[in-house]
């Protein structure tokens, strides 16, 4: 049973001077704030629950380690993983299962018992040393369209979890989540408060939360691996690239600031076209221009994005500073082919792993992925790497959120990837792979 209170409080901007720069600084206050009662589970499979057995049978294929996620999607499955603890975990449209590190099935359950919801988007904080992850329900009997955002006390996701309804009933889709140090973000379409933040610490602890809800959207929420309490958001149009950050003011409010708009002059940064498969005359979706994960390490941003590159879907990658320029940008294009639904990890050292899934009129739904080390010529990968190929077409269009990266959370050095892979019905099922990294070497070209 969710509990709220709803404290209005008024939108308040005001403009700073800093010393240093001379440059106007502007901040925005909260305009709402809510303070919620989580629903609290001892551990992730109740009696309640009925477990959900999915994937696992781990192999070697090509050196990597790679392991089955779900096999029971549709074209919506919408994977994602996140790592740490010594566990891999994962979620999708239809459930969450738990892995060990080699690839082995632990346990698995259905969203129902996470209170209902659609469009994960997983996390493994690395500072606090837990697990997080939304679900988006907006099938709820009381029309409040609940993201229900869930957090481990432990490492451990098999222990227990705490579960935060937050009411969006002006939204229209499943959002992105982003956390810091003290952070955890979420920013959805829909209404006019598209954004919400609210403390890991609450969280984490299971106690009444406050959370904070801000005008508009601030952006795409980050995935802070930096050692810091600032939640960062990032934006991209068809001219700049625009960061704002949420801190803490003297009061104890969080209050977000526009960090810097800057023109980012990208030649290619257009929406994607709709990629042909074979055996039909139906496209699927690439994706979009939209970053479906962002990264903050050592200073950075980080984000992958599928563009159009002379009429086909291809993968476009970027390093930039938090001022908006660009340290490196590269691109993964085929002219006879098309590279659609791409995430990104970076590890500590600044090396690179770029997940995608390729497809054209002569191949199935794909899933592939490449990487750099950060000693690579800048704007450079690697000879893409081939997963696995697809057996059949999708019926539909759409092909949901494809993708998921991350970083180890326990070396800080390993990165992992969730792609689909179409099935000979056509559905997606998914592939997990570890990509690993040794400190202080890299392998020859």
């Amino acid at each position: 049973m969710k509990f709220l209170i709803t404290v209005p409080l008024l939108l308040i901007s005001c403009i700073a001077f800093s010393q240093t720069n001379k440059e106007e600084r502007v901040y925005a206050e909260p305009v709402k704030t809510e303070l919620i009662i989580p629903i609290k589970k001892t551990e992730f499979r109740d009696i309640h629950c009925k477990q959900r057995k999915q994937g696992g049978n781990p192999k070697v294929i090509n050196g990597y380690l790679q392991f089955n996620g779900s096999m029971d999607g549709n074209r919506q499955v919408d994977p994602q993983i996140a790592v740490g603890g010594g566990f891999v975990f994962h979620g999708s449209n239809s459930g969450l299962v738990i892995y060990d590190k080699e690839g082995n099935f632990l346990d698995g359950v259905p969203q129902s018992c996470f209170n209902k919801g659609i469009d994960p988007k997983l996390f493994y904080d690395l500072h606090n040393k837990v697990f997080g992850f939304d679900l988006w329900n907006p099938w709820d009997e009381e029309e409040k369209k609940p993201v229900n955002i869930a957090v481990s006390e432990t490492s451990d996701p098999r222990g227990a979890w705490n579960i935060y309804p937050v009411s969006v009933p002006e939204g229209v889709d499943g959002g992105g989540i982003g956390f810091s140090k003290k952070w955890i973000g979420y920013s959805f379409p829909g209404g006019e408060n598209k954004t919400f933040i609210m403390k890991m610490e609450q969280a984490k602890e299971g106690k009444t939360a406050s959370v904070y809800h801000f005008k508009g959207s601030l952006g795409s929420p980050v995935f802070t691996q930096d050692d810091i309490d600032d939640l960062y958001f990032f934006k991209i149009d068809k001219s700049n690239f625009i960061i704002t950050r949420v801190t803490e003011n003297e009061k104890g409010i969080p209050v977000s600031e526009l960090v810097s708009k800057k023109p980012h002059e990208l030649e290619h940064v257009d929406y994607p076209p709709k990629s042909p498969q074979k055996g039909t005359d139906q496209l699927t979706s690439s994706g979009d221009r939209n970053p479906k994960n962002i990264i903050l390490q050592n200073g950075f941003i980080w984000f992958s994005q599928a563009i159009n590159y002379k009429g086909n879907s291809a993968v476009q990658w970027h390093q930039i500073k938090l001022d908006g320029t660009i340290i490196q940008t590269g691109l993964i294009k085929n002219k006879r082919s098309n590279y659609i639904q791409t995430t990104i990890g970076v590890n500590k050292n600044n090396d690179v792993l770029i997940g995608f899934q390729e497809v054209n009129k002569d191949m199935y739904i794909s899933p592939r992925m490449a990487f750099r080390y950060a000693s690579d010529k800048p704007g450079t990968t690697r000879d893409i790497i081939r997963l696995g190929e697809g057996k059949g077409a999708t019926d539909g269009m759409a092909w949901g959120d494809y993708s998921g990266t991350t970083i180890d959370g326990d070396n800080l050095m390993d990165l992992w990837t969730i792609q689909s892979i179409a099935s000979p019905e056509g559905k997606g099922e998914t592939l997990i792979v570890k990509a690993p990294f040794i400190e202080g070497s890299q392998p020859e070209d």
